[in-house]
């Protein structure tokens, strides 16, 4: 690992090496046909991006990685070294970075405000995009998303929704949709964690180390606090989604692809923030539910619910998926699953064959995310189907956008099934569509 001292001292020298490199590096057989990435943002998830392109060296390449911290930057570009046995050539500034030819597609974890930008910067500069969930701050962007991949539809988005690419939950969402558990009508969500309070921020001076202007980006300017920056934005309404979004997507995803279906027709949320008096602005407690048009006997029904603040399991589980149909149920997570008859006795169950993943972990370098990421380098190789599209990745975080919304306004929502827009609501409406920071307007 380097000194940013070090790193700041060699970062000239770096560029010139990464360039006579990559000269050296294109003249091996085959190192053509390798993707050259950029990560950006390389705290806590960034870890897992570096990890599963490692797993993937011998179709990709970090050629480029980012962040606003220089000492995070500096730490990363050790960790490559480390690793990989290279260095990429490194940036503070995206917007710069973008600007490359040798990037083919960039991977994005940085926090949630800034994912739609640069994804949708990266699509106007000719690469494709893995952008970690949520994929939008809100649903416009969402929207704005997808029509920008449409336009650029020889590039590539992804949505780090990686359970998407787990053999086990494939193989099972499989047999649900054959009808092994009769008709899925509902399914049932959670994620429990233990997480501190995030304490009362002192505005104090901008680190050194940070360029507090880029990491607000397209937010609304504010003074700097001790208790924002690397990890608790999360929790803070301009630059975080709160759990529902952080974690809850995910669960969601998965019974959304269960019970086979798109956008709500009815939202509500409940919850608030209990455990703690801080600066914490969401819940950390919330119950949220959606229901989906049909007639009698076809309509279906989805909820979540998030514990910040207890580790109570259900089922055993931190988190996961209980789907339930007419024949039968099925209990699904990251580590395996649990077939039931209808009568409730277990008839079959799949389980990794090591330790259980634990909702603590900030990283989740996995080989979920590996696979997720051999399916992205492949979409842009040969064409193979994406497992998130950002269509679809749109869809499920909608719904916890919406959640937020219901929440938020403390409203019952009605949505248009046909594309998720609110109907009838005013108040709601105005929440789908953030304000930007003069000159961080995005246009597609």
């Amino acid at each position: 690992m380097i000194s940013r001292r070090e790193f700041l001292k060699n970062s000239a020298a770096t560029s010139l090496a990464v360039s006579a490199s990559a000269r050296s590096y294109a003249q091996i057989i085959g190192s053509n046909d390798r993707v050259n990435f950029a990560v950006i943002g390389l705290h806590g998830r960034g870890y897992a991006h570096l990890s599963a392109l490692g797993a993937n060296k011998d179709t990709a390449r970090i050629t480029h990685i980012c962040d606003v911290d220089s000492d995070i930057l500096a730490t990363f570009s050790g960790a490559v070294q480390k690793q990989l046995g290279y260095t990429p050539q490194a940036d503070s500034d995206f917007r710069k970075m973008l600007q490359s030819k040798d990037i083919d597609a960039v991977s994005i974890a940085t926090p949630d405000h800034l994912h739609t930008t640069i994804a949708i910067w990266a699509l106007q500069a000719g690469k494709s995009a893995y952008v970690e969930k949520p994929p939008s701050y809100d649903p416009h962007e969402g929207e704005l998303l997808v029509a920008a991949q449409k336009k650029y539809a020889k590039l590539k988005v992804q949505v780090g929704s990686q359970q998407r690419s787990s053999p086990h939950t494939i193989d099972i969402i499989g047999k649900i949709h054959e009808g092994h558990i009769g008709r899925a009508y509902y399914a049932q969500t959670w994620y429990v964690n233990n997480r501190k309070s995030m304490g009362i921020g002192k505005e104090v001076s901008v680190p050194p180390t940070l360029n507090w202007d880029l990491f607000q980006g397209p937010a609304p300017r504010t003074a700097y606090k001790d208790n924002i920056h690397p990890y608790n934005w999360h929790w803070l309404r301009r630059f975080g989604t709160g759990e529902s979004l952080n974690n809850g997507t995910h669960e969601v995803d998965i019974a959304r692809w269960a019970l086979q279906v798109d956008f709500p027709s009815g939202v509500t949320a409940s919850g608030g923030r209990y455990a703690f008096k801080d600066d914490w602005e969401f819940y950390d407690t919330m119950v949220t539910g959606y229901t989906y048009p049909g007639g009698e006997g076809e309509s279906k029904m989805i909820s979540w619910e998030g514990r910040c603040c207890s580790s109570l399991r259900q089922y055993d589980r931190d988190r996961g998926v209980a789907i339930i149909g007419t024949n039968g149920s099925v209990i699904v997570d990251r580590d395996g699953y649990e077939v039931y008859e209808a009568g409730g006795k277990k008839t079959s169950e799949f389980k990794r064959d090591h330790n259980r993943t634990a909702s603590s972990d900030t990283v989740g370098a996995d080989a979920m995310t590996n696979a997720h990421f051999a399916n992205f380098i492949a979409a842009i190789q040969h064409g193979e189907a994406l497992r998130t599209p950002i269509e679809e990745g749109h869809k499920s975080v909608t719904h916890v956008q919406l959640s937020n919304i219901a929440w938020e306004t403390n409203s019952a929502l009605k949505i248009d099934p046909s594309n998720g827009h609110i109907l009838d609501n005013e108040k709601a409406q105005a929440l789908t569509h953030r304000e930007y920071e003069k000159g961080w307007e995005l246009k597609v």
